[in-house]
């Protein structure tokens, strides 16, 4: 790949060499994607064009595709330009995902969600490349339509291990825009050195005077399209302090090419800025038709001569993107109008594109055209266009003369981007809209919006509460009880993540009483989990004995109720309704809440020992939040990472986790956050051998006054306290923080408060009765074992060393299989002091695989296929195949049917 293939690639060398590795890696096998920024005409194309040389030289099989502007609010618009060629291989696939890229495509009828169809061209180009490895080659990935780039960066993240390279381009002002972010690694494409600028202008232009070499020089500042270009319009009057901006000198330059052009020629080039993916017969027509005379193939041969256009295939396209800016920015108004009324009229056969060109047409309102925008707004919104619908909604909302029309689609289009995280988006829709004189419904509707995009901006959050009820009451008398409802979740959801001092009692009570009025029935999935959330001492037996008979209708109402299990703690429960609607967003595709079940859900999971199948799920969701933008449950999932790894001795990286997770913004003022992160770090500086540090981090839990007080969730951490306490001498003053604990855990029942204060009672009263080990305590193995190793060291301590060994080994044994280092030492140590050895701890099986191996080899033994696994995961079943590979040799088999012995052994 030569530099001078192109003067845009003028000196960059380094960069061609890195993308002709990554040709060769993925033309060899390892796949890999990469994202290359840089400012408008600094040669992100050209090295594209470079890459697929270089890819085509290695064998490989080319798919590319560009984003536009004029199909940038039509959904899989890019989609279906990648995967054109492969349209006879679609056939092959299995029926679903068939069926999920053909009505993403508008062939079938359907409502596929975005990951469906971005799971199944997963499946289509891992198909394909193991036939022959592929590169996808994507342009100005900032004009993509949204679910194309979602689709497109769910695909990028997981070709690592397939023949698959995947390279896009985009402009480094536009990837800055919260919504083009793609999560995979990047670089920047810089400009040239002074050296390099030199010689290529030198090269362009050897024969300009040295005053104006030098002012070319300083204006294009090592940007080589500038150098090319203004180089060929330097007689032409340009400010010699360069006081436009580089864009602005290039469009002008480009507009002085095309103005030397005949009036067709001039036409057609205005009809293609206004559509670049037009074909050139429509284009040809549509500009006759501005014109009033016949436009033909030789004036756009004048263009390609003037270096403007060239030709792509069956189309004609710009050289460079601020080449088409010129063109459309500097036609007059009348004339862009004229240009898109001649385009809707040649695309009655592409209705949707026929539309957008109408309404970039309008002028002031036009009704019925406001009526097809938002019954396209259905139309895409069921097709996974979540981003066109709301674009269709807002211009519908500018072409309607009725006030409450426009609020109406202008919330209706604010809604539907909070439900896919776009919160840039929702911002510029509430700032630019009239949302003055709302009525109570409305109100009620605008408030699920704020509460998603404008979280953290509520300083006070007991006044948040307060005005939530107020708006969920107005809603109730307006007769929208569901919306109430929805608006008092919200308040609740506060209730417990941050207003959770004792001066919330009375808001919280509030909360509850609407709850009672407004519910649609006594057990209610939804009213259940608000009164968990706000008065779970208050009424926590009553919802308990609630959650035991509700029946769940749909996985919505299975979340609510994991939830409220959950939070009262009620662990065991909280998994299974988890479990239920996790494997019901998975079926789904619905990448977004399967995050939130995993990285909120599985805190539980810690408690009851089951800490394999946490990890593996914790480190999926913390990997799906970051993909759908899920950024809280990306650091709820982290902290719950943390704990794990500190109770398995890796004291250092927990740390650093904790350490991340106390840095984000998203954590300070989350209690629910703040106290995981203190009962954490207090276990970390307990295992570490600081217990008066462990004691002092561990009860300022307690302490109302300190961030990390929370009002229930304290009593949860009654057991690291007491470890915490005994090892520091503290005891005393810990009996005193906990004094109320039982007669809470007598009142309310939760599992986990009668856990603390069965481990309360043993750890500060005398010698327990026998059975204490038995009950609800039996199902706690953590808690269980490390009391067995409280009163196995109290036993050894009186010389009751019989006794003492049977609940030494019993901790001991538990501790291994949990992997649990720094307590299973210490179970050994205290075996020693009774004069028995302890043969040390054999690493399992499992150990020896990541959590996402684990995940797979787990599934693969309970006799799933690799197609069924990669649906589960969401990847490619040649992924899964290829984890298979590496798993069996870590395990010590050779055979699938091998994996249940040896998991079940380890």
């Amino acid at each position: 790949m030569p530099a001078a293939s192109d003067p845009l690639l003028f000196g960059r060398d380094d960069e061609l060499s890195v993308l002709e590795r990554l040709a060769a890696d993925a033309a060899g096998g390892r796949g890999g994607a990469l994202v290359i920024r840089g400012e408008p005409g600094i040669g992100k194309t050209a090295l594209l064009d470079a890459l697929e040389r270089a890819a085509a030289r290695h064998g490989m099989r080319v798919l590319r595709a560009a984003g536009t502007e004029s199909e940038s609010r039509l959904p899989y618009a890019a989609i279906h330009q990648l995967i054109h060629p492969l349209s006879a291989r679609v056939g092959d696939l299995p029926p679903a995902h068939r069926a999920a890229l053909r009505t993403s495509l508008w062939l079938e009828d359907g409502e596929p969600d975005v990951y469906a169809v971005a799971l199944a061209l997963l499946e289509l180009i891992t198909e394909v490349a193991a036939d022959r490895p592929v590169a996808l080659l994507l342009d100005d990935l900032h004009w993509l339509d949204r679910a194309s780039l979602d689709v497109l960066g769910f695909v990028a993240r997981r070709v690592a291990t397939e023949p698959v390279l995947a390279v896009g381009a985009t402009r480094t002002v536009a990837l800055d825009g919260p919504r083009r972010r793609t999560g995979l690694p990047d670089t920047e494409l810089g400009r040239l050195d002074s050296v390099d600028a030199a010689a290529l202008l030198d090269a362009r232009a050897p024969r300009l005077p040295h005053a104006v070499r030098q002012r070319l020089l300083a204006e294009a500042a090592g940007n080589p399209l500038a150098l090319v270009e203004l180089s060929k319009t330097v007689a032409a009057e340009t400010p010699a302090d360069g006081t436009l901006p580089l864009n602005h000198r290039l469009e002008a330059a480009f507009a002085a090419r095309a103005a030397g052009l005949g009036a067709r020629a001039a036409a057609l080039l205005l009809v293609l800025a206004a559509d670049t993916t037009c074909d050139l017969r429509r284009l040809l027509a549509a500009a006759s038709a501005i014109r009033g005379e016949e436009v033909g193939l030789p004036d756009a041969q004048d263009a390609i001569d003037a270096g403007l256009i060239e030709v792509a295939g069956a189309a004609m396209r710009f050289r460079h993107p601020l080449m088409r800016s010129a063109v459309y920015q500097r036609a007059s108004m009348v004339d862009r109008l004229a240009a898109h009324r001649a385009l809707a009229a040649q695309l009655t056969a592409v209705p949707d594109r026929r539309l957008w060109h109408l309404a970039a047409a309008a002028i002031g309102t036009d009704e019925s055209l406001a009526r097809e925008l938002a019954q396209y707004a259905d139309r895409a919104h069921l097709r996974g266009g979540t981003m066109s619908a709301v674009a269709a909604l807002r211009r519908a909302g500018e072409l309607t003369d009725d006030p409450r029309t426009a609020r109406s689609l202008l919330l209706r289009a604010a809604e539907l981007a909070s439900e896919v995280g776009a919160r840039y988006e929702v911002e510029q829709l509430l700032a630019g809209g009239d949302l003055t004189g709302l009525g109570p419904v409305e109100q009620a509707r605008l408030t699920n919006v704020t509460e998603v995009v404008r979280y953290g901006r509520y300083r006070d959050p007991l006044q948040r509460v307060r005005d939530l009820t107020g708006i969920a009451v107005a809603a109730h008398r307006a007769g929208r009880p569901e919306l109430a409802m929805q608006v008092l979740w919200r308040a609740a959801s506060r209730c417990f993540f941050q207003a959770t001092g004792p001066e919330t009692a009375e808001a919280r009570a509030t909360v509850a009483a609407l709850v009672d009025d407004a519910a649609p029935g006594p057990d209610d999935p939804q009213a259940l989990a608000i009164l968990a959330y706000t008065v779970p001492e208050e009424r926590g037996h009553e919802v308990l004995e609630r959650l035991r008979r509700a029946t769940a209708d749909g996985p919505d109402a299975m979340r609510f109720l994991g939830s409220a299990s959950l939070v009262l703690g009620d662990f065991a429960r909280s998994c299974e309704c988890i479990d239920v609607a996790a494997a019901d967003a998975r079926a789904q595709g619905r990448l977004g809440v399967l995050a939130r079940l995993l990285g909120g859900g599985n805190w539980g999971r810690l408690w009851l020992g089951q800490w394999d199948t946490a990890h593996a799920e914790l480190t999926e969701a913390r990997a799906l939040a970051q993909e759908t933008g899920e950024a809280f449950y990306e650091v709820a999932a982290q902290t719950s990472i943390a704990a794990i790894t500190a109770m398995r001795g890796d004291l250092d990286h927990a740390t650093a986790l904790l350490d991340e997770v106390a840095a984000s913004p998203l954590a300070a003022g989350m209690r629910y956050i703040q106290v995981a992160l203190a009962q954490t770090r207090g276990l970390v500086h307990l295992f570490r051998g600081d217990a008066r540090e462990a004691y002092a981090t561990l009860a300022r839990t307690f302490d109302p006054a300190h961030p990390s007080y929370h009002r229930y969730m304290r009593w949860w951490l009654v057991p690291d306290l007491l470890d915490a306490a005994v090892a520091a001498g503290r005891l005393d003053d810990a009996r005193a923080l906990i004094a109320g604990l039982p007669e809470l855990a007598g009142r309310v029942g939760a599992p986990i408060l009668v856990v603390a204060a069965q481990y309360a009672a043993v750890v500060t009263g005398p010698d327990p009765e026998p059975d204490v080990f038995t009950g609800e305590l039996a199902r706690w193995p953590v808690y269980r074992a490390r009391l067995q190793l409280h009163l196995g060291g109290r036993l050894r301590r009186r010389h009751h060393t019989r006794a003492a060994r049977d609940l030494l080994r019993a901790a001991r044994d538990t501790f291994d299989a949990l992997g649990a280092g720094p307590w299973s030492e210490t179970a050994r140590a205290e075996l020693r002091a009774t004069g028995e050895q302890s043969r040390r701890r054999v690493s399992s099986a499992r150990e020896q695989l990541s959590p996402q191996e684990l995940q797979i080899a787990t599934l693969a033994a309970e006799g799933l296929t690799n197609r069924e696994i990669a649906e589960r995961l969401f990847l490619s079943h040649r992924t899964i195949g290829s984890h298979l590979y590496r798993i069996y040799p870590k395990l010590g088999v050779t055979r699938r049917a091998q994996l249940a012995a040896v998991l079940d052994g380890g």
